[in-house]
């Protein structure tokens, strides 16, 4: 089993190997980012504010490419807080003016008010900017605990590396 350590050539190919599976991640994470015109095409639904439309857990497919439409009041929209790198997933309740300087107010489907105490300190309002996904064009239910426990519980990324680190090495072709 340990055999595959002595040997250089299979250690630097299992290495090798390891490599290309995570540049292929990689690629294909910014493939679709650029297909869905979104700098997180895949996001996770953090807390129970959508609920019912959309659960904790829930792994949200998005689309940012409406060239010919504004976003509208009713829409759900997934953005950033500025400052802050945590999606945020909300309908639109109301809009004021048209075109890119429109300004959105957003409000989770479960929460008593709207987002203004989320919004970056003297923010009032988002802007198409601060907007990273526009439609969800698919949302697959509760793939995303998994990503929500190991954000929770970081020493569970540690044990999953070993694993995976151990995999690669142990790995017989």
């Amino acid at each position: 089993m340990l055999s595959a350590l002595g040997n250089p050539r299979q250690a630097a190919a299992q290495l090798m190997n390891f490599g290309l599976i995570l540049s292929t991640a990689f690629m294909m994470w910014k493939g679709l980012s650029v297909i869905s015109d979104s700098p997180s095409p895949i996001v996770v639904v953090l807390s129970g504010s959508m609920e019912p439309a959309f659960q904790r857990g829930d792994l949200l497919l998005l689309w940012n490419r409406n060239l010919f439409t504004e976003t509208s009041v009713g829409e759900v929209v997934v953005y950033n807080v500025r400052d802050k790198d945590i999606p945020i997933v909300h309908r639109v309740i109301s809009k004021f003016g048209t075109g890119p300087t429109a300004k959105l107010l957003t409000k989770g489907d479960n929460n008593d008010s709207d987002d203004t105490k989320l919004y970056a300190p003297g923010q009032n309002y988002l802007v198409r900017e601060d907007i990273i996904g526009r439609s969800v064009v698919g949302y697959m239910p509760f793939i995303g605990y998994v990503t929500i426990m190991l954000s929770e519980h970081p020493w569970m990324k540690t044990v999953m590396l070993g694993i995976m680190g151990l995999v690669v090495v142990l790995q017989r072709e």
